[in-house]
């Protein structure tokens, strides 16, 4: 099991294929050991790509809190030195994207090119849907909530009409939730990951941004919205703005966005 010391803490990481690097850096309580993950998508057959539990969570160190997003930013600078990666692609979901924008703005030597997915500025141009108000909401409220949200086209009549695909995401879901219940630092991790969300804002620092950058987001996205991505590419300079049919799991409803999102960090 591959761990990196980064910063006084281990660092669960994996890496695959052959190509240029690239590092993907996970959304909101991201573990490795979700299936399908990085590795299974159509990037993974086309590049060196290495991905991460990051700190607090999977089977990554769990340091007392709190935790920044500068804390994140630089975890993940941390682990390209380990390996021995002047700089990479960089792709960011969610949270991660987050993650991807404070990496770029801090270390900007590092990101070749940029990706950032279903995210969002944070602050006065727009913030992710705060999900830490719901983590004392009953399962059987928060569920479906949470898939709506996901995906605003899955409103209350659509579900009780779509039984067997409400299932099926919520199977997926429940895959790293039961990960973190299962282990109390992993919770204490995944709510410390939530308190960081909750304060990010990149507004005033993204048109330091200098890498080439690919915002990309779905049309129907009610975590992070489409005029998130929109703030997003206006406030970094030269930025590519690509919206998909499909909501914050976009790249996986549209055939067309991992083309797009491949392409664009291996030109």
């Amino acid at each position: 099991m591959p761990r990196a010391a980064v910063r006084g803490i281990d660092l669960h990481y994996e890496v695959a294929g052959s190509g240029p690097p690239v590092l993907f850096i996970s959304g909101t309580g991201g573990d490795l050991r979700t299936k399908p993950g990085p590795f299974d998508s159509p990037l993974a057959r086309r590049c060196t790509l290495a991905a991460y539990d990051q700190r607090g969570l999977g089977q990554s160190g769990k340091p007392d809190g709190p935790y920044t997003m500068t804390d994140y930013a630089d975890d993940a600078a941390g682990l390209l030195d380990v390996l021995g990666w002047a700089s990479a692609g960089v792709i960011g979901v969610s949270f991660g994207g987050m993650v991807a924008q404070e990496l770029a703005i801090r270390h900007p030597e590092r990101v070749d090119r940029l990706v950032l997915a279903c995210t969002s500025p944070g602050g006065a141009l727009g913030a992710s849907y705060p999900l830490h108000e719901l983590e004392d909401v009953p399962d059987e409220v928060r569920h479906p909530r949470l898939l709506e949200l996901a995906d605003t086209r899955c409103d209350e009549a659509w579900q009780a009409e779509h039984p067997d695909e409400v299932a099926a995401v919520l199977a997926y879901r429940r895959q790293s939730e039961d990960l973190s219940r299962s282990d109390p630092e992993a919770r204490a991790g995944a709510l410390l990951q939530l308190q960081a969300r909750a304060g990010h804002d990149t507004r005033d620092r993204l048109p330091t941004i200098s890498c080439p950058t690919l915002v990309c987001g779905g049309r129907y996205d009610g975590i992070a919205p489409p005029a998130n991505s929109e703030a997003l590419a206006s406030r970094i300079p030269g930025a590519e703005l690509a919206l998909f049919e499909g909501g914050h799991m976009f790249f996986i409803q549209d055939r067309a966005a991992w083309p797009t999102i491949t392409e664009f960090l291996l030109a």
